[in-house]
Order: C-alpha cells, then structure tokens, then sequence
C-alpha cells in the first residue's frame, strides 16, 4: 500500500460527500481511505455506512478534537505515505495521485502547491522550494498537499492533543528544524482547500498565536530574540521605504534603491 488518506469529519456531511467524490474519482488506485468521523449528527454515518466498502476503515465516535481524530486514522494506516484530506478539501484533478505517485519514495515530507478557493476568491498557494527557521515560524505546507512518511511518525511522535489548532504546525517544525527530517517540493498543484477550517477562522486568532508562542518558547527559544531582531529591522526597512525623503534621494540617485 503506496498511499493512505485520512479523512477526518465532524458534522460536514456536505464537505464529506465532495472529498470521497474526489477519492473515488482518483485514477490511481494503490490507495486505502480511512474515515475518522467524531460521532456526527447530521447525515454523515449514513453517508459513511452506504459507502463503507469503499473505506479500508472507518469510526464515528466522540474525540477531543481534530488532532485526535487524526492521531487515530495515523494508527489504522498501513500505506507508505500518509495525506489528511480532510472533510471539504479534494483533488485538484483526477490524476492527482496518479502525478505524485513516481515522487514518493524515501523522503520524510513530499509536499506541492494547494489551490486556495473562498466565496469571492481563488489562487495558488506556492510554498518555498527551500524551508528555513523564518518561513516556518508562522507557516507550513498545507497539510492537503503534503505526504507524510508513515514512518515519521513512528519516530517524532504523533500529534501534540493538547493543542487544538497548530498541532500539525507544530510537528512539520520539530521535524524539520530540529530533527532534520528530509523534504521534497514538488511544483504541481495537488488538492483545492476551502477555506473556512479552525486555523483560518479569524475568531481562533489570538488562541492559534498563543499556542504558537507556547511552541516556540519550549522547543526554540534561543532563536526568538534573533527572529524577532530581524522582524523590528524589516519594519524599520519597511517605514523607510515609504518615507518621502528617501524617495526623493532615490529619484535624485543619492541613495540606490534598496
């Protein structure tokens, strides 16, 4: 088994419906699909029981939130590589499997581009072909579109339950940054993402910056004062760049542009 897809749902039978759509549709088939669905009520176990046999595993049962329920579907994966396709997200085409399939191999994280799609927008999200410490610091690869290495689990741990937005933030960065887990872009677009998740609703903010701060402080704190050095010289950066008196020793090119 190449590829195993958690799908984790609560009370999305709509969004749910659209993701095993995308499943099904998928013309590579070395798959399995593991449904993690944390006891909903609003049509989901009807929609998972007609179709449990397209479903290598599936468990509607209370959690305690999302990482839980992905911890779960981590300890029912067989397959080589683990993806979180979760309750509304999808493939971006039918070849989507079938396109990454020759690129996973023996690296940790294999991760791609995400189209991004709300109400009144769409666009590709790219993230960095090479990862430092200050893209990491406040983002990641979209999980929709990156393979993980069943393996990596099994060596870092699973996902932190005690925190409930950026436990997956929080597992790309220790496996990176501290552990120096091996990773591969791939400049493909794999999976479209509705916006709308607990780490993009503006409500959870200062909680999502809480946990982060959390984070950082116990795993990397002799690089904050570095990061945030660098923060107060980019927004000094910034100011002077808008100042109309380096503008004007611009355009008199007394001052090259910076």
């Amino acid at each position: 088994m190449l590829v195993s897809i958690i799908t984790v749902n609560l009370n999305d039978r709509v969004g749910l419906e659209r993701t095993c759509a995308s499943v099904f549709k998928q013309s590579f088939t070395d798959y399995e699909h593991i449904i993690i669905d944390g006891a909903s009520v609003d049509g989901s176990l009807d929609y998972i029981e007609t179709h449990s046999d397209k479903f290598s595993y599936w468990i509607s049962e209370p959690d305690s939130g999302v990482y839980c329920a992905m911890n779960k579907g981590i300890r029912q994966a067989k397959g080589k590589y683990l993806l979180f396709l979760n309750s509304g997200d999808v493939f971006f085409c039918n070849n989507s499997l079938q396109n990454v399939s020759k690129d996973l191999y023996s690296v940790d994280f294999i991760y791609s581009n995400i189209n991004v799609k709300d109400n009144f927008k769409e666009y590709i999200n790219k993230p960095p072909k090479i990862l430092s410490f200050r893209y990491l610091y406040d983002n990641v690869p979209p999980h929709q579109a990156t393979f993980i290495r069943r393996e990596v689990f099994k060596k870092f741990g699973y996902y932190d339950e005690s925190l409930k937005i950026v436990a997956d933030w929080k597992f790309f960065l220790l496996a990176v940054c501290k552990y120096n887990a091996t990773y591969l872009y791939l400049d493909k677009t794999f999976t479209t993402f509705y916006i709308g998740g607990i780490s993009t609703n503006p409500k959870n903010r200062n909680q999502m910056e809480a946990e982060r701060n959390q984070v950082l402080e116990k795993e990397f704190s002799i690089l904050l004062e570095d990061i945030r050095y660098r923060f107060y010289l980019e927004r000094i950066i910034r100011n002077l760049k808008k100042s109309k008196t380096i503008k004007v020793l611009q355009y008199f090119k007394v001052l090259n542009k910076f």
